[in-house]
C-alpha cells in the first residue's frame, strides 16, 4: 500500500460487489469487523479473513475472496480483529472482553464493560500463541461511567516504531440500545507486542458540528502511503432522528491530525437488499494486483434484536496519479 499516493486513493472509484453480502450471520445476529490477508501474503495462497460474531473471532478462507468457508473459531471473548503479516509472522490483534454472560449484563446496567487489546502470533495461521495483553487502561479518556472500553486495534509501521490505533470510551446510541466507541486514539512502541504508550489525548472525538461524527467516533483504519496517510473512518452520526454510520476517507501528513477528503460509502439499499440500509461500519482496505478491495460490515436496522450485520466489499481499480 505504501507505493500508492493520497491522490490515487482519493480518485479511486469504489463499486459495490453485485452479490453482496459475502458473509452472513450464522451463529448470532452479527458478522462484523473483517480483517483480510490477500493470497500473496497468505501461507496457502488463498484469501484469509478474520472477523467476529457474538461468540468470538473466526477465521474463514476463500479462493477468490468472495465465497468463504469456515476454518474455525479462534478465540472466544474476542471482537474486532486485526491481522498483520510482519517479518514472516502473523500477528492477530483483537479486543478481549469479559465473558458473554457478563457482557449481556452490561445491556441492563448490572455490570460494567471491560475490554482491552490482546495479540496472538502464528507462523502458519494454524497454530497460535497464547494471547497476551498489549494495551490496557492507562488514560482517563478510555473509561467512563459504563466501564472501560479499548477496542478496534489497527497496527501500522511508522519509521522505527509501531503505531497501534484504537477506539475507546462508550457512547450509548439510543435507537440501537447499545454503545459505540466515543474516541479514537493511538499508542506507540518499538516492539510489536509490548511496551505500547498511549497518546495523552485522543486524536478524534465527537463533534456536534460534523455531519458524520456528531454522536461518536466509531473506528479508523490508517494506511501509510507514499506521500502521507489516509484513514478510513466510520463515525456514528444522527440524521433525521436516526443514528447512522458511513465510511469516509481522511488524510493526514503525520497520521495524527486528519482532515476530511471524501465520502466512500453511505448506508443505502443495495440491489433491492436492505443489508446496509442504516449503518456501514468497520472496513479493511487491501490491495491485490491492480485492484483495491474494501471489505466492510453493515447493518440493516438499529434495533438491537431485529438488526443483522453482514460482511461485503466494494472494489476499485488502482487509478493513475493525477499530475497537475
Amino acid at each position: 500500500m505504501n507505493s500508492l499516493t493520497v491522490s490515487q486513493l482519493k480518485n479511486a472509484d469504489f463499486k459495490l460487489y453485485e452479490n453482496n453480502p459475502v458473509i452472513k450471520p450464522f451463529d448470532s445476529f452479527v458478522t462484523a469487523d473483517p480483517s483480510v490477508l490477500t493470497p500473496d501474503i497468505s501461507p496457502d495462497g488463498k484469501w484469509n479473513i478474520f472477523f467476529h460474531t457474538n461468540l468470538g473471532v473466526y477465521h474463514f478462507k476463500s479462493d477468490d475472496g468472495i465465497y468463504f468457508k469456515k476454518v474455525r473459531r479462534l478465540f472466544s471473548r474476542a471482537m474486532r480483529p486485526n491481522i498483520n503479516f510482519i517479518d514472516g509472522r502473523y500477528y492477530l490483534f483483537y479486543e478481549r472482553t469479559a465473558p458473554l454472560f457478563v457482557n449481556a449484563l452490561t445491556l441492563i446496567k448490572l455490570a460494567k464493560w471491560h475490554s482491552e487489546i490482546y495479540v496472538s502470533e502464528s507462523a502458519d495461521l494454524q497454530s497460535w500463541t497464547k494471547p497476551k495483553r498489549v494495551i490496557g487502561n492507562t488514560r482517563d479518556y478510555e473509561k467512563d461511567s459504563r466501564g472501560i472500553a479499548i477496542s478496534n486495534p489497527y497496527l501500522i509501521k511508522c519509521d522505527d516504531k509501531f503505531r497501534l490505533y484504537y477506539s475507546c470510551g462508550q457512547t450509548y446510541i439510543k435507537d440501537c440500545g447499545f454503545c459505540e466507541p466515543t474516541h479514537i486514539s493511538y499508542a506507540e512502541s518499538e516492539h510489536i507486542d509490548k511496551d505500547f504508550v498511549s497518546a495523552e489525548i485522543p486524536i478524534i472525538s465527537p463533534d456536534k458540528a460534523d455531519p458524520y461524527l456528531n454522536l461518536c467516533s466509531g473506528c479508523i483504519k490508517v494506511y501509510n502511503l507514499k506521500d502521507g496517510f489516509v484513514g478510513f473512518q466510520n463515525g456514528i452520526y444522527e440524521e433525521n432522528g436516526k443514528s447512522k454510520s458511513a465510511i469516509i476517507m481522511l488524510s493526514s501528513l503525520d497520521g495524527k491530525a486528519f482532515k476530511f477528503e471524501k465520502m466512500i460509502l453511505q448506508p443505502k439499499s443495495d440491489n433491492g437488499k436492505n443489508w446496509m440500509s442504516q449503518f456501514v461500519y468497520a472496513s479493511h482496505l487491501v490491495r491485490y494486483e491492480n485492484k483495491l478491495r474494501l471489505y466492510f460490515n453493515a447493518r440493516d436496522t438499529a434495533n438491537l434484536f431485529q438488526g443483522r450485520e453482514c460482511i461485503g466489499f466494494c472494489e476499485a481499480e488502482i487509478p493513475k496519479i493525477d499530475v497537475q
